[in-house]
């Protein structure tokens, strides 16, 4: 893969090369620590590279991957003495980067999802009480978030999804609590609507949907004990559905303009 990552202006390092630096671990004349195996593993984790074997692996200039670590793209290697060592997720990220500036993101706007992302609730804390009955979880690459939802796949909306409980984070992966919600929410924003005006609809929509499941929960164990509540689960829900119905036929049959909260 090409570097893609050159000459960005003050976005992005220039272009040409820096002298390895000794605490990268690249081969060189005078170094005090002798050369350790190429890709070594280190400890419970699977192929490590150095710098410049990252760097290649990556298909950008080791000038760049070092801009990129000191603007917090990616997390710091492995220290072992002299030598940095970097992992399988740190080449994942790089294509991650890859993948968004082709696409048209800035390395500003990168970091800021990067900082997102690392203080994202793992998938373990959204999904702690199970997976949801009904919804099939989507696992995605960063890259493939942004072509739901284009130039607003930012780091303010992607840290109003995690905060929601749509998105979490599993290693260098996000995964989606819905995949109906998530097809939902893409076709919104096709249709004009701002992701972020969805997100905070969809933030509305669960304080409602919360305080139904409390009625109906209450109503059926109350007045059916004996009977499963969860085999009447769809009952409840076509009560729902068919409520929700009438109300948009209402609101929508009004003059048009905006409808009024």
């Amino acid at each position: 893969m090409a570097d893609v990552h050159g000459a960005r202006g003050a976005d992005g390092p220039g272009a040409g090369e820096d002298a390895p630096c000794a605490d990268e671990g690249l081969s060189g004349a005078g170094r005090d620590v002798p050369p350790a195996d190429p890709g070594a593993p280190g400890p419970g984790q699977g192929r490590e590279y150095r710098m410049e074997e990252l760097a290649g692996a990556a298909g950008i200039t080791p000038r760049t991957l070092r801009f990129y670590r000191e603007r917090g793209l990616i997390p710091p290697p492995r220290r072992e003495g002299r030598i940095a060592w970097y992992g399988p997720h740190h080449l994942a990220r790089l294509r991650t980067i890859a993948a968004l500036l082709e696409r048209g993101h800035t390395l500003n706007g990168i970091a800021d999802l990067a900082a997102a992302f690392e203080s994202g609730r793992d998938v373990g804390e959204v999904l702690g009480l199970g997976e949801p009955s009904e919804e099939e979880p989507v696992r995605l690459h960063p890259e493939q978030l942004a072509d739901f939802f284009g130039d607003q796949a930012t780091a303010e909306n992607f840290a109003a999804a995690m905060d929601l409980g749509y998105l979490a984070t599993d290693g260098e992966d996000l995964v989606h609590v819905s995949r109906r919600l998530l097809e939902v929410s893409a076709s919104l924003v096709e249709e004009g609507v701002p992701l972020s005006a969805v997100l905070a609809a969809a933030r509305e929509v669960r304080s409602h949907a919360d305080a139904l499941a409390t009625l109906f929960a209450t109503v059926l164990r109350t007045h059916t004990s004996g009977t499963d509540p969860a085999r009447l689960r769809p009952l409840a829900k076509s009560v729902v559905e068919a409520e929700l119905s009438m109300a948009l036929d209402r609101r929508l049959r009004a003059a048009p303009g905006p409808v009024d909260s």
